[in-house]
């Protein structure tokens, strides 16, 4: 027995994943202010994981209140440098500045996954991944952003793993799913023990 599943999210990118995965999965994106639900947690002391799963959670319960009945799926992703937060660059300035930033220090991706059904939580996780760039020249950061363009608006952190951005990068710690947006194996487990896929 396998049901489908309800990502909320329009990325491309998770729908792809959990489709290469045998997943049946229809994407419906949350319609939530992402910025509005993260604003009041700036100052909470809350972690970037912390954060990422309440984002996550906010887009599933919105889709869930649409959706009744269906296992819905939230993800989200933050990117932390300490106790800085990134968010994706708006702009090809922000996203030379997110790469000046990100030069020669090791930074954090968190991938949250939420699991909710009838707007109550069944599951949620956060995959965790340390990426170390390697010390980027500023011409080097310019001609690396003219080559990819505008992909690198659509990431939080101005690249892509998957592509030219792994030239970026020094040492990759973690799970590779993680790292593109989604802590895959965890959340098929989690599906399985859920009967929700075939196990």
């Amino acid at each position: 027995m396998t049901e489908k599943l309800i990502l909320a999210s329009g990325s491309p990118f998770r729908k792809a994943m959990l489709v290469n995965a045998g997943i049946e999965v229809e994407a419906v994106p949350a319609e939530i202010d992402e910025r509005a639900v993260e604003a009041p947690l700036h100052d909470s002391g809350l972690s970037p994981e912390d954060v990422a799963a309440i984002l996550a959670e906010a887009k599933a319960m919105e889709v869930s209140e649409r959706r009744p009945g269906a296992l819905v799926l939230g993800c989200d992703q933050t990117l932390s440098l300490g106790d800085r937060l990134f968010h994706k660059p708006a702009d090809m300035e922000g996203a030379r500045r997110h790469l000046l930033a990100l030069s020669g220090m090791t930074h954090q991706l968190n991938s949250a996954a939420v699991l909710v059904r009838n707007g109550e939580v069944l599951w949620r996780h956060v995959g965790i991944a340390n990426l170390t760039m390697r010390q980027l020249d500023p011409a080097f950061i310019g001609r690396h952003l003219a080559r990819v363009g505008d992909r690198a608006l659509s990431s939080v952190g101005a690249y892509q793993v998957e592509g030219e951005g792994i030239q970026l990068f020094e040492k990759v710690e973690g799970d590779h799913f993680t790292i593109v947006g989604l802590p895959l194996l965890p959340l098929l487990a989690e599906l399985r023990r859920l009967g929700a896929i075939d196990g």
